[in-house]
C-alpha cells in the first residue's frame, strides 16, 4: 500500500476514538451470566494500575491469571492487588498459584484462561502478544507504544486488521483519546475553529525516569529486561516510550501521519553506562502532507523546564493548550473547564469492558496505536540518522531490533563494551532504515 492509500484507509482511525459502532457480536464474547475473565501479562507498575482500572469497571469482571517474565514482578503485582487501599478488589480477584506464570512464555499460559487480555510488558514483545491474543480470539486492552521497529508495526497492524475481521475489541492506552477535554478540544478544531491547521508543538519534557542497579549474578539478558527503558529493542527511546502521546495528538488533530520528518538529538545529561543506548534529547520537525510542521521536543533533563502539552496555529486563531482555543485577535473562543474531567485511564477500560459485557464491537484502537508507534519511530530514525527520513521508506523499513532467542543466557541484541558502555546513536552514520 503506497503513502496516499494508507493515510485515506487510515484517517477515519486516527480521527478520534476508533469507534466502529457494528452490530452485537457472539463470537469471543463471555456469557452473560458469568464474569468477564482478565488476564494480566505485564506485572510492572503499569500493568497493576490497568488491572486495578479493569477490575474497577461497573461490569462483572474478574482476574484469573497473570503472567510476566519476572517471577517476583507477580508476585509483587498481586500482593500490591490484594492489598489495594483505595477499594477491597479482592472479589474480583481469584489468581491462584498455579495461574502466576513467570518466564518469556508465561504470556501462552496466560490467554487460554481469558477472554479479555491486558498488554503491558516492555513494547519490544507487544507484537508478538497481540499476534497471540488476536489469534486465540481475545478482546485487547493494550499499553502504548505497540512496537519498537518498523517490522513490529507491520506484524501489529495485520493482527489489528484480523481483530477488526473477527469482531473483537482493541483497546490501546493513549488515553488522551478518551479524555473529555481532548475529545471536545479535538472536535472544534477539526471544525474549523481556528481554520486550518498550519503548525503544531508537541513537548514532553521532564527530568527522566528510574535506574536499576546492575545485580551480582544476572545475565546481560536480565540486566536489559530489568532495565527496559534504556535499550531500543524494549523500549524504542522515550520518543516512543512516551512523546508518543503527543506525537499523537498531532496526528490526531492533522488527521494521518506525517509525509516526512528531520531532527537532532543525543546525550548531555543522562550519559551513564546505566543508562543504555538511548538519547536524552530529541527535536524532530515532522512534515504533513497539508504542509503543516509540527515541532516535537522531549528531553529527560533534571533541573530543567518541564512540559508535557500540545499546541496548534492556525489561519483564523491558535490552540495553545489542550482544552484552550482562541482567535487571531487574542480572544477566546473555547476553554473547557477540567475540573470535572473523569480520570482517563479509567474511562478507557470502562467503555472497553462495557462493549464486551454488552457483547458490542466497537474499538479498533490497535490500527491507530500502529501509526503513533510508527510516527515516534520516524522521529527517533530522523535523530538518530541525522537526515531527512520519509514515511514510506519508514514504515517499509526491515531493521529488526528484537533478539534472535529468547532465554535468560541468550544474548539480546546491544551487548557493552569491556567497559561496561553501550554503542550510542551516531547521526551521518547510524543504520536507521
Amino acid at each position: 500500500m503506497d503513502r496516499r492509500d494508507f493515510v485515506r484507509t487510515t484517517t477515519a482511525t486516527i480521527g478520534g476514538l476508533s469507534f466502529v459502532g457494528q452490530p452485537r457480536i457472539a463470537r469471543a464474547q463471555p456469557s452473560g451470566r458469568d464474569p468477564i475473565r482478565v488476564g494480566l501479562i505485564g506485572c510492572g507498575g503499569r500493568g497493576t494500575g490497568a488491572a486495578v482500572q479493569a477490575l474497577s469497571t461497573d461490569q462483572d469482571v474478574q482476574l484469573v491469571a497473570m503472567g510476566d517474565a519476572f517471577a517476583d514482578n507477580v508476585e509483587n503485582s498481586y500482593r500490591a492487588l490484594t492489598e489495594f487501599e483505595d477499594v477491597d478488589l479482592t472479589p474480583r480477584i481469584n489468581v491462584p498459584p498455579e495461574h502466576r506464570y513467570s518466564g518469556f512464555d508465561a504470556y501462552e499460559r496466560v490467554i487460554p484462561h481469558a477472554d479479555v487480555i491486558i498488554l503491558a510488558t516492555p513494547p519490544g514483545f507487544r507484537p508478538m502478544h497481540f499476534e497471540a491474543a488476536v489469534n486465540a480470539g481475545k478482546h485487547v486492552f493494550m499499553e502504548k507504544p505497540v512496537a519498537t521497529d518498523s517490522p513490529g508495526v507491520r506484524r501489529v497492524l495485520e493482527s489489528a486488521a484480523k481483530a477488526k475481521a473477527d469482531g473483537l475489541n482493541v483497546v490501546v492506552g493513549l488515553q488522551r483519546h478518551y479524555q473529555t477535554i481532548y475529545r471536545e478540544w479535538v472536535d472544534r478544531l477539526h471544525a474549523g475553529m481556528i481554520g486550518d491547521i498550519t503548525l503544531g508543538r508537541v513537548y514532553w519534557n521532564s527530568g527522566g525516569v528510574w535506574v536499576r542497579d546492575r545485580q551480582p549474578g544476572q545475565t546481560e539478558m536480565e540486566y536489559q529486561m530489568r532495565n527496559w527503558y534504556y535499550f531500543n529493542w524494549l523500549c524504542g527511546d522515550h520518543i516512543v516510550e512516551q512523546h508518543i502521546h503527543n506525537i499523537d495528538v498531532a496526528n490526531w488533530v492533522l488527521g494521518g501521519p506525517p509525509a516526512r520528518a528531520q531532527g537532532q538529538g543525543g546525550r548531555e545529561v543522562r550519559d551513564g553506562l546505566e543508562h543504555g543506548e538511548i538519547f536524552d534529547h530529541h527535536f524532530v520537525e515532522f512534515t504533513y502532507d497539508s504542509g503543516a510542521t509540527v515541532l516535537s521536543q522531549c528531553r529527560h533533563m533534571p533541573e530543567c523546564m518541564n512540559r508535557v502539552s500540545e499546541a496548534f496555529r492556525g489561519s483564523n486563531g491558535s490552540a495553545p493548550e489542550p482544552g484552550r482555543i482562541m482567535s487571531a485577535s487574542g480572544h477566546t473562543l473555547f476553554e473547557y473547564d477540567d475540573a470535572e474531567d473523569p480520570n482517563p485511564y479509567q474511562v478507557e477500560h470502562d467503555e472497553l469492558f462495557a462493549a464486551v459485557a454488552g457483547g458490542r464491537f466497537k474499538y479498533t484502537d490497535g490500527e491507530n496505536g500502529a501509526i503513533a508507534t510508527m510516527t515516534s519511530i520516524l522521529g527517533r530514525m530522523a535523530t538518530y540518522s541525522g537526515r531527512v527520513v520519509e514515511w514510506d521508506e519508514a514504515m517499509a523499513s526491515d531493521l529488526d531490533l528484537m533478539p534472535a532467542h529468547y532465554a535468560w543466557d541468550a544474548p539480546p541484541p546491544v551487548l557493552p563494551d569491556a567497559n561496561g558502555r553501550y554503542a550510542i546513536p551516531v547521526p551521518g552514520y547510524t543504520r536507521v532504515l
